[in-house]
C-alpha cells in the first residue's frame, strides 16, 4: 500500500452521508488495505455544520459552499449524498467536469440525466459511480456490468423499495388495511412523512430504468415507465390472490422482446413459488435471467445508512483501485443501442379481475361475451359472495384471464364499464408467470 492518500469530499451528511463517514472512520485500515491507499475525508459540506462537528468532523475540513469542495486540489473524489434532483446534478456535473471522480447514491439524478453526467465524466476523464443508487447495499450494478456481462440479459424483476414490500408484508399477514400499515409504516421510520414517491411506484421507476439501461445497454429514464401504485390494494385482493397461489408485490419489470424493451411498474399477483414470493418486509430483491447463466438473484437490505454506505465505500474503493493502476473510464457508459421503449399497451400480461355486478341471469354471460369479443380469454371465474347494494343483490365475481394485450384489456373494460348490470370494477391486477 503506498503512503500516500486519496482525498475525498463529502457531499451531505444525512442518513447515508452519516453512514459513509462513520464507516471510513471505523473500519479505515482494512478499506485502505483493500483499496490499495488510504482514503482521508478531506471536506464535508454540510448545511448543519453543528450536526458535522457533534458527528466528530473538525471545523477545519467544513466547506461552506461546493466550490470550496471542488476548489480544492486534495479532493480528488466527490461523493455526492444530497439526495433530490437540485443542487445534486449542477455539482456531479461540475465535480466531473473538473476531473473529479464521483460517486452517487443519488437513484433521481442517475435516472434522469446518465447520459450528460457520463458524457461529463468522459469530457473530464473521470469516473462515475452509482451502486447505491439500486438496491442499497445489494451489488446489483456492478454485477450487471461485469459478472454479468457476458449474458444477453433477457429480463429484471425487481422488489427495489422497502416501504412497499412492508406495507404489503403486513397487509397479507395481519389482515389489515393499507392506510392502518401506512400509518405504522411511517411512524417505524419505514415510510416517510410524504410517502407519494414510494406508494405510488415513483421510487421504483426510477430504479428500474437505472438497470433497464444497464441490462439492455439502451438509455432508458423514468419518463419511459409505466408506473402503477399500492394505493388501491386491499385485503380481499390480497386474500383472493392467496386462494388463488399467489402474491401481491410492487415489482418493477423490465424486459426485452422483439419489439423493443418493456419497462414497467405496478402490483402483480406472483406465484407464491417464485423466488421473489419469499421477500418480505423492508428486503429487496432483484431477479434477474441471462441466457448464460440462468436464473439468479440479488438480495439483502434495499436501503438504511450502513448498508447504502457499504455500497457507497464500495465505490469509492473499486476508484483508488482504478487510480493506483491508471485505469480511469473503465466502466464508462454501456448506453450503445437506441432501443424502442414499448407503451404498456403492447404489453401481453395474465390479469385478475374483481368486479361487483348485479346478481341476475344473463350478467355472466354479457362479460363473458365482451371480453370475448376483444381477444381476453378467461381462465376461470368464480363467484365469491353476494351483497347488497343500495337495496341491490349483487353479486362479487373473481375472474383470472388467460394471457392478453393490455390493449384489447382495456378496450374490454372500457365496455363493460358501461353495462347497466355492473356495479363497480374494484380492482384490476397484473398476473406475472413468466
Amino acid at each position: 500500500m503506498r503512503d500516500n492518500s486519496i482525498g475525498i469530499g463529502l457531499l451531505g451528511l444525512g442518513t447515508i452521508g452519516t453512514g459513509v463517514y462513520k464507516l471510513l472512520r471505523e473500519n479505515a485500515s482494512w478499506i485502505s488495505q483493500r483499496a490499495g491507499n488510504k482514503l482521508v475525508i478531506k471536506k464535508v459540506l454540510e448545511r448543519d455544520q453543528e450536526k458535522a462537528l457533534q458527528l466528530g468532523v473538525p471545523s477545519e475540513e467544513l466547506a461552506n459552499n461546493i466550490e470550496e469542495v471542488l476548489a480544492d486540489p486534495e479532493v480528488q473524489i466527490v461523493v455526492e449524498l444530497l439526495g433530490g434532483m437540485e443542487p445534486a446534478r449542477t455539482y456531479i456535473h461540475d465535480a466531473l467536469s473538473r476531473g473529479k471522480h464521483v460517486v452517487t447514491a443519488n437513484k433521481d439524478v442517475v435516472s434522469t440525466h446518465g447520459k450528460e453526467l457520463f458524457e461529463a465524466a468522459d469530457a473530464g476523464k473521470a469516473d462515475l459511480y452509482f451502486e447505491a443508487s439500486v438496491g442499497g447495499g445489494i451489488p446489483i450494478i456492478r454485477a450487471l456490468k461485469e459478472s454479468l456481462g457476458a449474458n444477453k440479459i433477457e429480463n429484471v424483476i425487481g422488489i427495489v423499495n422497502g416501504t412497499t414490500n412492508y406495507i404489503l408484508t403486513r397487509m397479507s399477514e395481519e389482515n389489515i388495511g393499507f392506510s392502518t400499515v401506512l400509518q405504522a409504516a411511517q411512524d417505524a421510520g419505514y415510510a416517510e412523512a410524504d410517502p407519494i414517491a414510494d406508494i405510488e411506484g415513483h421510487d421504483a421507476a426510477r430504479k428500474i430504468a437505472i438497470l433497464a439501461s444497464i441490462a439492455f445497454n439502451s438509455r432508458v429514464t423514468p419518463a419511459d415507465v409505466f408506473v402503477e401504485g399500492i394505493t388501491k390494494i386491499t385485503t380481499e385482493d390480497i386474500n383472493y390472490a392467496r386462494e388463488l397461489g399467489y402474491v401481491i408485490k410492487l415489482l418493477a419489470i423490465a424486459r426485452e422482446c422483439n419489439e423493443g424493451i418493456e419497462v414497467r411498474v405496478h402490483p402483480a399477483f406472483l406465484p407464491q413459488n417464485h423466488p421473489l414470493a419469499a421477500v418480505k418486509g423492508v428486503f429487496n430483491a432483484i431477479y434477474i435471467c441471462g441466457d448464460a447463466v440462468g436464473e439468479t438473484m440479488f438480495y439483502g437490505q434495499g436501503a438504511g445508512a450502513m448498508p447504502t454506505a457499504s455500497a457507497v465505500v464500495g465505490d469509492l474503493m473499486e476508484i483508488v483501485r482504478n487510480l493506483e493502476s491508471g485505469s480511469i473510464s473503465r466502466l464508462p457508459c454501456s448506453c450503445y443501442l437506441d432501443e424502442e421503449i414499448l407503451s404498456i399497451g403492447q404489453v401481453s400480461t395474465k390479469y385478475y379481475l374483481r368486479l361487483i355486478v348485479k346478481d341476475k341471469p344473463g350478467v355472466m354471460a354479457s362479460i363473458t361475451g365482451i371480453l370475448g369479443n376483444h381477444q381476453v380469454s378467461i381462465g376461470s371465474m368464480i363467484q365469491k359472495r353476494t351483497l347488497t347494494v343500495n337495496e341491490d343483490k349483487m353479486a362479487e365475481i373473481v375472474i383470472v384471464t388467460h394471457q392478453v394485450l393490455e390493449q384489447d384489456m382495456r378496450d374490454a373494460l372500457a365496455v363493460v364499464k358501461g353495462l347497466s348490470c355492473l356495479g363497480s370494477i374494484e380492482n384490476v391486477i397484473r398476473v406475472e408467470e413468466e
